[in-house]
């Protein structure tokens, strides 16, 4: 945000500070031991899911009276009260769980935690304790995330988060209707915040002679097609494809290519019915190509790329025929064992040049153990 907006930001933290009645709760003081495993918080909102990376090393009573009030239901029913379109929302407050105590919003779930260390950066996705100014222990159960880097509000308040997923969803809280002073007009709930230990990133640590269980099933509306990685062949490339599946960055694409006896393509960014998360762009990056023996015959799928040879990063291709030019150019890193139908049924389809004329659907990849 800009210099004015970061003021706004900070005025409608403390709106509700002069208003008197603060909730009153014994101060919360339990330095927590080194976790086994990192842990997430996930907030289920009336407008989608956000997954927030807990941080116990920077803030750990902070952390620890989050996850204990979550743990125990403390955040089911509240809402998120306060926004800043684009730049922030705050929510959290045990106050917010009933309708009619609307006027009092953000006075409520705060003098709980004993002060801890200020960060010295906010940072788009931190998560932070809402304090009352002048009172270092006053942090609580309310809290904020802030959508944009925010440098006027380093070193003045506790971390103890930051966003994993659902920056989106963030997004669109902050962009609901609200009074002049930020206060949201609708309720946006959060439903429920469990806590869970951190999964791992799928298919990123698994041996390549793991890698080889697995297959792919391609759900398009011609029907479903499955795929045998070549492994020993393209190792990264197959293990790349997988993560991608798995995010969903596959999910509502379609098949933008058509080229009877050449390929059938998909796998590009813009055909997708819905904008990439985040999360998912993150994962949308050049892979290096892995140029094989590998033949490119009917029903040999191939990374797609530009005159680079770095540049290949979704898109891919199924031969529907032999492609001798394409040998050593291109990185063969799956074949077709089961729903050439489906293949031949797309590359039937009525077309414009190669472009499809009607949509063909790539709905899903799925990952699954052979």
């Amino acid at each position: 945000m800009k210099g004015a907006k970061v003021r706004g930001a900070l005025a409608l933290l403390l709106w509700a500070y002069g208003v008197s009645g603060f909730s009153r709760t014994t101060v919360f003081d339990r330095t927590l031991h080194a976790q086994a495993k990192p842990q997430q918080a996930v907030i289920e909102t009336t407008l989608g899911t956000v997954i927030i990376d807990l941080a116990p090393d920077a803030a750990p009573n902070q952390t620890a009276y989050f996850i204990k009030t979550a743990s125990s239901g403390g955040y089911d029913g509240t809402v998120f009260h306060q926004v800043v379109r684009n730049g922030m929302v705050q929510g959290g407050d045990p106050l917010s769980k009933d309708p009619a105590k609307r006027a009092v919003y953000g006075t409520g779930g705060l003098n709980a935690v004993k002060a801890e260390a200020r960060a010295p950066k906010m940072t788009r996705g931190s998560v932070a304790a809402v304090m009352i100014p002048g009172r270092p222990d006053s942090a609580g159960a309310q809290f904020f995330i802030v959508l944009a880097d925010q440098p006027a509000l380093e070193n003045q308040y506790t971390v103890f988060g930051h966003v994993s997923d659902g920056m989106d969803v963030l997004m669109k809280i902050s962009e609901a209707p609200a009074d002049a002073g930020g206060r949201v007009d609708e309720r946006i709930e959060m439903k429920r915040v469990t806590i869970r230990d951190t999964p791992p990133e799928p298919f990123v640590n698994e041996p390549v002679a793991d890698l080889a269980g697995y297959h792919a099933v391609l759900d398009t509306s011609a029907g479903p097609i499955t795929l045998e990685f070549l492994t020993e062949k393209a190792p990264n490339t197959v293990r790349q494809f997988m993560r991608l599946a798995a995010a969903g960055v596959y999910n509502g694409m379609a098949f933008h290519r058509v080229a009877p006896g050449f390929v059938i393509q998909t796998g590009s960014i813009g055909s997708r019915s819905a904008p990439l998360t985040e999360k998912q762009q993150a994962l949308a990056h050049p892979v290096p190509p892995e140029f094989n023996d590998t033949k490119h015959v009917k029903g040999i799928v191939s990374m797609a790329r530009g005159d680079d040879p770095n540049s290949a990063t979704t898109s891919f291709f199924i031969c529907t025929g032999v492609s001798s030019a394409l040998d050593g150019q291109y990185t063969a890193f799956a074949r077709v064992v089961d729903g050439m139908a489906a293949v031949e049924a797309i590359e039937a389809s009525p077309r414009n040049g190669e472009t499809p004329i009607a949509r063909i659907d790539l709905k899903t990849v799925r990952i699954e153990r052979k």
